[in-house]
């Protein structure tokens, strides 16, 4: 039987166990653990030995190797979708297929939704191309070199919403094309810019790395985990800022943009160096409160302030924070334009279009061809289609975040 086939009978296995779970739950289960069940993985608690069909009692080595020949097949999306099924069927599979999949950094794949937070891949840029919904202000990232022509096997990575305000604009980012709640657990940051549109700052949803982030804004009070509603919206990390070049004498040329990776530490892109690597998501806030907590023996507690919105120090980095610059475009005479190299990804001129590459002093000890390596590209392909091109240490939510920039108005950059 190939692994296909395999695939196919648990996703049957695991729909039909869930409409099961729906009807009553499982054995021994009340209205309020079915619920419970429903809401962690669709799976009911305890499901008779019968009903889980013949391949959920595999031994654990014979079934570790079905799972790593299968996420050695399946390289590229929509296939892709058949190594997530194998996660879903029950706990002791999720931990198995979570032994097996590697971090974006180690095999350049995205499989779980973490993958979106985690480093991009060393040896390859991870080509991405983003829709541009006009009449919603919506933005849609895909995995993929360029749209397909049916549309459905297009995997949706990321999506954001532009939200005008009186003194700024703000790009809301979810997993979810339909959900842009603060509230939702889709939500995993946002966008943010100041009145002329020249500056950016990027906010993450949790902290790119498990360590205590303190607070110094003024006039907070401190809120005890018990005081707070579990619908509260999760907290805003500053991990980004992104900065255009004001051109008031509308010299000719490309827009200039610096970018400041808080979150990420120069030394990240020095020989042996690592980029923070999130391992699971933060979706509850007794797991916010657990990082954010600095003392021991006593509550949780989280500072809560009225200038949080617009005031929230950087998430501290351990040294310098990276510095992403404009590659240095080249004026070419024939055609008597500025012009990039983008390799054929880029197909339409467009003052959006841009490379980074890190800014880096020679003390930093950093190699020519790691300077050289264009680490986000970004670039016009059609009226409403753009790619987007990253890799190591950017991730695909940092990288979408700093291409969102390039959409808002800058009437003084230009």
């Amino acid at each position: 039987m190939s692994f296909k086939s395999i695939v196919r009978e648990l996703k049957e296995m695991r729909d039909g166990i869930g409409s099961m779970s729906r009807r009553g739950g499982g054995a021994g289960e009340g209205r309020a653990g079915h619920r419970q069940g429903v809401a962690r993985h669709s799976w009911p608690k305890q499901v008779p030995e019968q009903e889980q069909g013949r391949w959920a009692n595999l031994p654990p080595e014979l079934l570790l190797d079905v799972i790593q020949r299968l996420e050695a097949s399946e390289a590229s999306w929509p296939a892709r979708r058949h190594v997530v099924a194998c996660a879903a069927v029950c706990r002791s599979w999720r931990e198995l297929t979570k032994e097996v999949i590697r971090t974006v950094e180690e095999c350049g794949r995205i499989t779980f939704p973490i993958s979106l937070k985690q480093p991009g891949s060393r040896d390859h840029p991870i080509q991405c191309f983003i829709r541009r919904e006009r009449a919603t202000s919506t933005y849609r990232l895909y995995l993929g070199l360029s749209p397909s022509l049916q549309g459905e096997n297009d995997k949706l990575l990321l999506a954001a919403r532009k939200v005008r305000r009186a003194t700024s604009t703000d790009f809301v980012i979810s997993l979810a094309s339909d959900d842009f709640s603060r509230a939702s657990s889709t939500y995993i940051g946002k966008l943010r810019s100041n009145f002329l549109g020249t500056k950016f700052t990027v906010y993450d949803s949790q902290p790119p790395y498990d360590t205590a982030v303190s607070s110094n804004n003024r006039q907070s009070k401190r809120i005890h985990s018990k005081q707070v509603s579990p619908r509260v919206p999760a907290g805003n990390y500053n991990i980004a800022t992104i900065s255009y070049e004001l051109n008031v004498l509308r010299t000719r040329g490309p827009r200039r943009m610096q970018c400041t990776l808080h979150s990420i530490p120069i030394s990240a892109i020095q020989e042996g160096g690592t980029a923070p690597t999130p391992t699971a998501f933060i979706h509850s806030l007794d797991e916010q409160f657990s990082i954010l907590s600095v003392s021991k023996g006593k509550e949780p507690a989280i500072e809560f302030s009225s200038t949080c919105l617009t005031s929230e120090p950087p998430v501290p980095t351990n040294g310098e924070p990276l510095v992403l610059k404009n590659k240095a475009p080249r004026w070419h005479e024939q055609l008597q334009c500025w012009c990039l190299n983008f390799r054929g990804r880029v197909t339409v001129a467009s003052v959006k279009n841009f490379q980074l590459v890190a800014a880096v002093d020679p003390s930093h000890q950093v190699s020519l061809a790691e300077q050289e390596k264009v680490i986000l590209q970004f670039g016009k392909i059609g009226k409403d289609i753009f790619t987007m091109d990253y890799r190591y240490p950017l991730s695909a939510f940092q990288a979408f975040a700093i291409c969102l920039t390039s959409f808002d108005t800058k009437p003084a950059c230009e």
